[in-house]
C-alpha cells in the first residue's frame, strides 16, 4: 500500500482519535508550542469517563483545561517542567512534578521506565515521501513518540518543515487528525528592553569571544544579549532552543557556524519559542538542524563545542554559589531543565563560559524589592547548580568570577555584584557566618 493510502486510511477526528485512551493509561504530550490543542480539548471532553490517565510533558503553552479541579481522578498531570499554565495545580497538589535534567527526559519514556501507551503529536503534513516533520518542537518529543504503543497525530497546514533528525512517517501514526490553526507564538522579549536586562545584556556580551558556540536559555535575558553580539565575528548556536534574535545576527554575518569545532555551519537545536517570523524562517531551512534533547543536551556532546557559552539564569544564588532555579523555597516554580546540562558541558568545553545572569533584584507584589543574591537560599530551595560547578554570575552591576575561588572570595565577588541597597546587610550577615 502507497503511503497515501496509508494516510487516507488513518484520518479521524479528534473526539474518535482519543478513544483509543483508555482508564489507567500514560499519555505523553509534546509540548512548548506545539501542544495539540484539538486533540487535547477532545480528551478534557472525553476525561469524564475515564479514570486515573496521566499526562505526562514538559512545558506547555496555551490553555490548560485539563488541570481544572473538576478533572481530579480523570486525568492528572506529571510535569517534568512547570509551565505557568500549570504551576497552580502542582503546587496545590493536584499535578506532579517529577525532577529531571532535561538531557534525560526523552529517556525516561524511551528506556520504560514511564512507558508510554499513547503520545499526542503536533505534525507538519507529509512530503512526497510521506514523512511529516515535527516542526517547532522536535527534541523532547522524538523518542517518547517513537516508544509509544499508540501515536495520535494532529497533522496540521500551518506547521514549519523543520529538518534534521525530525521526521515520522505517516505509517507509523496510528490516527491521523487534520487540523490547519497557527502555532501560538511565545516571543522570547519585547522590541524594548528594560534598562536593568540591557546592562546586564551587555555584561554577558563582553564574555562572549569571536567564533563562540552559544547555548540560550528560556527568557528574555538570553535572547537580549543577542543584540549586543554584532559586532562579533562567526558565531554558532548548539541549544535547546532558539528565539527570533538568532534571525538579525545570522542575516547580518555575524551568526554563521563557520568555526564550530561540532557540526560546523549548522545551528543545533531542538525546538524554538518565537514569533510567526521565526516559525517561518526555520521552514524547510536547511541551516536549522533539529536534533533529540539527549543528544543535543547531553554535557559530553555540548562540551565538544570549543568556546561553548551557556547563558541561564537563576531565581536566587547564595554567597558561597549555589544556583536555585526550580523553586521558591519548597514551592516547586519551573523545573531543572537544560541548565545544568550546559553549564556542565561549557565549563568541559576548551575556552567555555559558563554563565549565570539575572538581575540582581525581584519585586514582590506589593512592590517591595528583595536582593536575589542571598546569604543562603531558602528553607527548602533546590539547588539546580551546585557551588562547586558555578563559574561567572552576571547581574547589571557588573561580573563574579567565581571558579576556584575560596567561600571569602566569592563573598566579596558575589556582594560585589549585588544590588547596592542590599550590600550592607549581606556583608553583615557573611561577618556572623565567619565568612569574610
Amino acid at each position: 500500500m502507497d503511503w497515501n493510502s496509508i494516510y487516507q486510511s488513518r484520518v479521524t477526528t479528534a473526539e474518535k482519535a482519543v478513544q483509543e485512551v483508555k482508564s489507567g493509561n500514560r499519555i505523553f504530550l509534546t509540548g512548548n508550542v506545539s501542544v495539540p490543542q484539538t486533540l487535547l480539548a477532545a480528551l478534557v471532553a472525553y476525561a469524564p469517563i475515564l479514570k486515573d490517565v496521566q499526562i505526562c510533558q514538559a512545558l506547555s503553552v496555551g490553555p490548560a483545561d485539563y488541570v481544572k479541579p473538576e478533572l481530579e481522578g480523570h486525568l492528572r498531570v506529571n510535569a517534568m517542567f512547570i509551565s505557568a499554565n500549570i504551576r497552580k495545580a502542582v503546587q496545590e497538589g493536584r499535578a506532579d512534578f517529577t525532577p529531571v535534567l532535561l538531557s534525560e527526559f526523552p529517556l525516561l519514556f524511551k528506556e520504560k521506565l514511564l512507558p508510554v501507551d499513547v503520545a499526542f503529536v503536533h505534525v507538519s503534513p507529509p512530503d512526497e515521501h510521506g514523512f511529516c516533520s515535527l516542526g517547532v518542537e522536535v527534541g523532547l518529543t522524538k523518542s517518547p513518540a517513537e516508544s509509544a504503543k499508540i501515536i495520535i497525530a494532529e497533522v496540521n497546514d500551518q506547521m514549519p518543515r523543520t529538518l534534521g533528525d525530525s521526521f515520522i512517517h505517516v505509517s507509523r501514526l496510528t490516527h491521523i487528525v487534520p487540523v490547519n490553526y497557527p502555532i501560538p507564538e511565545m516571543p522570547m522579549s519585547g522590541e524594548a528592553t528594560d534598562p536593568i536586562t540591557e546592562r546586564l545584556a551587555g555584561y554577558v556580551a563582553d564574555l562572549i569571544p569571536d567564533g563562540a558556540t552559544m547555548q540560550m536559555g528560556i527568557g528574555a535575558i538570553p535572547d537580549a544579549v543577542l543584540k549586543f553580539l554584532f559586532h562579533k565575528r562567526d558565531l554558532g548556536v548548539h541549544s535547546e532552543l532558539i528565539s527570533d534574535g538568532v534571525i538579525d545576527l545570522v542575516e547580518a554575518g555575524v551568526l554563521t557556524s563557520a568555526r564550530k569545532t561540532l557540526h560546523p555551519g549548522k545551528i543545533v537545536l531542538g525546538f524554538v519559542l518565537g514569533s510567526k517570523r521565526l516559525y517561518s524562517w526555520v521552514n524547510d531551512n536547511p541551516l536549522c538542524e533539529f536534533r533529540r534533547t539527549e543528544y543535543v543536551n547531553d554535557p559530553f556532546i555540548i562540551a565538544q563545542n570549543d568556546n561553548m557559552v551557556a547563558i541561564n539564569s537563576a531565581i536566587e544564588i547564595d554567597l558561597t554559589g549555589q544556583v536555585c532555579a526550580d523553586s521558591i523555597g519548597p514551592k516547586f516554580f519551573s523545573g531543572i531543565g537544560g541548565q545544568l546540562d550546559f553549564i556542565y558541558g561549557a565549563s568541559r568545553s576548551k575556552g567555555g563560559v559558563p554563565i549565570i545572569a539575572m538581575p540582581s533584584t525581584n519585586v514582590m507584589k506589593d512592590g517591595t524589592p528583595i536582593s536575589k543574591i542571598v546569604p543562603m537560599l531558602k528553607q527548602g530551595a533546590g539547588v539546580v547548580t551546585g557551588r562547586n560547578q558555578i563559574h561567572y554570575v552576571v547581574t547589571e552591576y557588573g561580573v563574579a568570577d567565581l571558579y576556584g575561588k575560596s567561600i571569602r572570595q566569592r563573598v566579596r565577588a558575589l556582594i560585589g555584584v549585588a544590588h547596592p541597597d542590599f550590600r550592607a546587610d549581606l556583608e553583615k550577615q557573611a561577618n556572623e557566618l565567619n565568612w569574610t
